[in-house]
């Protein structure tokens, strides 16, 4: 080295520095990359997306040969500086611990820190074309990583670390929840409500999501036949069920369509209206949502009466039911009262409904923050914060939602009227004067 000239020794600092930068800038960018997005680009064939693949699928391979690399010049850069130190300025010792200082300062800055952030701000652009240098450098220091994992191992082992397990470790569903709550932009809000819907699914049963049984539209095969096929024509649902005195005793399910259009020709018989029924299926309470979905998948069927410990029905799920909880509404022809939720709010900021509506379908409809982890239903969380049978123009607040009960009957509480929160409100003022600009 003393033989070069002194700018020849300058400019292989400079170089090195430039090289070291690059192995730091590699790494970075290597651990930084979205697997998915790179097994995309490998499908469509960019340049670098293959190589950078395969690079990645040997993590321990490629760190050594980096940090080989890195490592080593780190080592050179002061080795040679000092050199060039002492020929310029010869022994002496503030000289050597000024060039030290700044050999370290641009080692950090110039070497580590500063290439580290950029790789870490574009991992795409940088891991794919310096993938294709790392590669023949890979190849030719084989050997050499070779041997250095072996020692790398070897040490592993004498401390009882075993690698294999900590890359078999799984993300809880917890851990998958924060993921996806913290994607930001990167997923789309809809997919994002659907991914945190469908890990609900896992914590909710289907006393969740069913209609309660007083809200069941069903048809008493007893009553009279010209009132019993008045009822059929104005059924607004496609199938229902069929019981004889009390819900209870569920005879089965009738195809409503099928029914009218088998028997427009032919007089109305009990005889051949029971033949036409379908066999009813009965699914336990309590039994979680994720696990009626592959029911209905397992049985082909998309309706289930919930019955209890004693064989009484509580309620009637059916597969569209579970879709909204995934989803959210469908649109459909139905007149939305039919659900026991009106409209939603007026222009004063206030909302009638029944009290025997579900909690999760007001929260749903309405943006509230109803409990869910007591009553299912607004009359039973009512019920509950009162401990007494109210009587009419009782009001209450719950999680910051006004309640009025306005009509009670046979017992229990017939129609409410809610009352919006202040943040509902100041969000509904937020996007009425986005509008408005």
């Amino acid at each position: 080295m003393e033989t070069l000239p002194l700018w020849a020794q300058i400019g292989a600092v400079a170089m090195l520095l430039l090289i070291s930068g690059f192995f730091s800038i590699s790494e970075t960018a290597m651990m930084a990359l979205n697997r998915h997005r790179l097994q995309e680009l490998a499908i469509k064939k960019v340049i670098g997306a293959k190589t950078t693949q395969c690079l990645l699928a040997h993590t321990d391979q490629l760190l050594c040969v980096i940090l080989i690399g890195n490592n080593l010049i780190n080592v050179i850069i002061p080795v040679l500086t000092t050199s060039i130190a002492l020929r310029a300025f010869h022994n002496h010792s503030a000289v050597l611990s000024i060039t030290t200082g700044i050999i370290a300062f641009l080692i950090i800055v110039f070497t580590e820190i500063t290439p580290k952030i950029v790789g870490a701000a574009y991992p795409e652009k940088i891991a794919l074309p310096a993938s294709l240098v790392i590669k023949p450098l890979m190849t030719i220091s084989r050997p050499l990583a070779w041997f250095i994992n072996l020692l790398a191992n070897s040490i592993l082992f004498v401390l009882h670390i075993n690698m294999q397990k900590g890359r078999d470790l799984r993300m809880s569903n917890e851990e998958w929840r924060s993921v996806i709550l913290e994607s930001g932009n990167f997923i789309p809000s809809k997919h994002r409500s659907i991914l945190l819907n469908l890990f609900n699914l896992e914590s909710i049963s289907v006393d969740d999501v069913m209609i309660p049984r007083q809200r069941i539209e069903a048809l008493d095969f007893d009553m009279p036949l010209d009132q019993l096929v008045k009822q059929l024509e104005t059924c607004s649902h496609n199938k229902i069920v069929v019981y004889r005195g009390d819900i209870d005793r569920v005879l089965g399910m009738l195809h409503v369509r099928k029914t009218l259009a088998a028997l427009q020709n032919q007089k109305l018989k009990r005889e051949r209206l029971e033949e036409v029924l379908a066999e009813p299926y009965f699914v336990p309470s309590g039994t979680p949502v994720f696990q009626q979905l592959q029911y209905f998948q397992d049985h082909r069927n998309q309706i289930a009466l919930v019955v209890n410990e004693y064989g009484e029905v509580q309620g009637l799920v059916t597969l569209a039911d579970i879709i909204e909880e995934l989803i959210g509404e469908f649109t459909t022809t139905l007149p939305r009262t039919a659900s026991g939720v009106a409209e939603g709010w007026n222009a004063r900021g206030e909302c009638i409904v029944t009290g025997g509506v579900s909690l999760r379908e007001l929260n749903r409809r309405l943006s509230l923050r109803l409990p869910l982890d007591g009553p299912k239903t607004l009359n039973g969380l009512i019920l509950e914060r009162l401990e007494a049978i109210p009587e009419a123009d009782v009001s209450l607040v719950i999680s910051d939602t006004r309640i009025q009960v306005m009509q009670i009957d046979n017992q229990a509480i017939r129609t409410v009227k809610l009352f919006r929160p202040r943040r509902l409100n100041t969000i509904h003022t937020m996007v009425v004067r986005e509008h408005a600009h």
